[in-house]
């Protein structure tokens, strides 16, 4: 039995790196900090403790990672230092000699934090709680709500796929998701705390219900079921496993937005084989446009990786050109890193640093005229807008069903509430869309 009462009156802080997925968890454990007695500050903040959960998608994840860490316990040197995530599980010794942590905890141990921590006094040598996450098959729920208006609810959690270029099944283990039961019980959580919208998020979404016989359609359906819950977002799902029946479902939704984010990685067929992923461009283009056939509205965002092993400057022209023809909203683009113990290593032909960064650049150029077309297009329609909490220099912003960032006059009384307005022009400096109240 954990004797609570050590962390009574005691302040806790926490720092996010990464994915929506590790905002869902950094936000379950937040609660069971709070539940047992901590107090939640801002990271800003003096804190008793510092909590860390990291990604290490790419080489400048670590040393963002590295940066902050050391800038808390700049802040505080006595405060007790913990991290987690998949920085930690990757590299638990090498975050474990960062001068000052004092824990370090695996993808899964996280969830325990309170059974590592009833002496919580500064270590010489941080202690390392990692498992051999490979072996884990456990699910772990989680939601995220407090810090934002949107919910990030974790649906499945791990992947098989083992792309040449990633290190998350590494980090994270093979794929596992709960039962839609227990899903919709979490949801239902989410709701009753004030959640008006979730969003679906996971390592590999669509893998969902593997081990139950269950599938992600039959999720979404029973999903749309849940009282209080207005909106739902599917966060990143892969091409092969965004069926048409997943589409029409959408299509027909009151409830499902019209808004997809679907990795892509690369426009070039021999790229996309050197990366081991289970598609090729000819699949990616039918997939948009069937939604584009069904939802002329929606909003597609897209995940490119640039600079990868093995990508010639032919195979980045083929990418450019096969994105610019694509009826897409949003790029998100990442710059390969070379990443330890990944298959890509393997590939000679290595594309210099600073090519990559004209690479990204090119395509972030491109992304941003893909928005502001998108954008355009819905000046002087009238959507509703789920606004946030939070004021940005006298605005208060949110999104439209397809996902277009607003902003109108602060006023308190609009966060959190789904409100109908009037697009009405670009803002200044910003992609984000100047509206009215209706």
């Amino acid at each position: 039995m954990i004797d609570t009462s050590v962390f009574e009156n005691k302040k806790v802080a926490f720092h996010t790196f990464g994915c929506k997925l590790n905002f869902s968890e950094t936000s379950t454990v937040a609660r069971t900090m709070v539940e047992a007695g901590f107090e939640k500050v801002d990271i800003s903040e003096h804190a008793d403790v510092y909590l860390f959960n990291t990604c290490s998608v790419t080489e400048l994840a670590d040393k963002k990672c590295k940066q902050v860490i050391r800038k808390a316990i700049k802040q505080n040197p006595n405060a007790f230092i913990v991290v987690t995530g998949c920085f930690a599980q990757l590299k638990p010794e090498t975050v474990s000699n960062i001068e000052g942590v004092d824990l370090v905890l695996g993808s899964n141990e996280k969830f325990d934090i309170l059974q590592y921590m009833e002496d919580f006094k500064k270590v010489d040598r941080a202690t390392i709680h990692a498992g051999q996450i490979g072996k884990n098959k456990e699910f772990k729920p989680s939601y995220s709500f407090g810090d934002r208006t949107r919910c990030f609810l974790k649906v499945q959690d791990g992947c098989d796929y083992f792309c040449s270029y990633c290190t998350i099944p590494f980090a994270r283990g093979r794929s596992r998701s709960d039962t839609i039961a227990n899903t919709i019980q979490q949801a239902e959580k989410a709701a009753s705390g004030g959640a008006k919208e979730i969003i679906l998020t996971g390592v590999n979404i669509g893998d969902f219900g593997k081990e139950s016989g269950e599938s992600f359609f039959e999720l979404i359906k029973a999903l749309e079921k849940v009282e209080g819950v207005e909106r739902f977002r599917i966060s990143s799902i892969e091409p092969n496993l965004l069926t048409d029946e997943i589409i029409q479902f959408v299509a027909k939704s009151n409830k499902f937005m019209p808004h997809f984010h679907i990795p892509l990685q690369s426009g070039s067929d021999k790229v996309l084989k050197l990366m081991k992923r289970k598609y090729d461009t000819a699949l990616f283009r039918s997939k948009v446009e069937r939604i584009k056939e069904l939802i002329p509205h929606a909003f597609i965002g897209v995940d490119v990786i640039v600079g990868v092993r093995g990508e010639s400057g032919e195979d980045f022209k083929t990418t450019h050109q096969f994105l610019a023809d694509l009826d897409i909203s949003q790029l998100h683009v990442f710059t390969y890193s070379e990443r330890p113990n990944t298959q890509a290593l393997k590939i000679d032909e290595v594309v210099p640093v600073p090519e990559r960064k004209e690479r990204s650049k090119i395509l972030h150029e491109l992304s941003e005229k893909k928005t502001r077309h998108f954008y355009k297009q819905y000046i002087g329609h009238e959507n509703t807008v789920l606004f946030e909490g939070a004021e940005h220099d006298g605005m208060i912003n949110g999104f439209t069903e397809n996902y277009i960032k607003v902003e109108v006059p602060y006023e308190s009384h609009l966060s959190n509430t789904i409100q109908p307005v009037k697009l009405k022009h670009l803002a200044l400096g910003s992609l984000n869309m100047v509206a009215e109240l209706i």
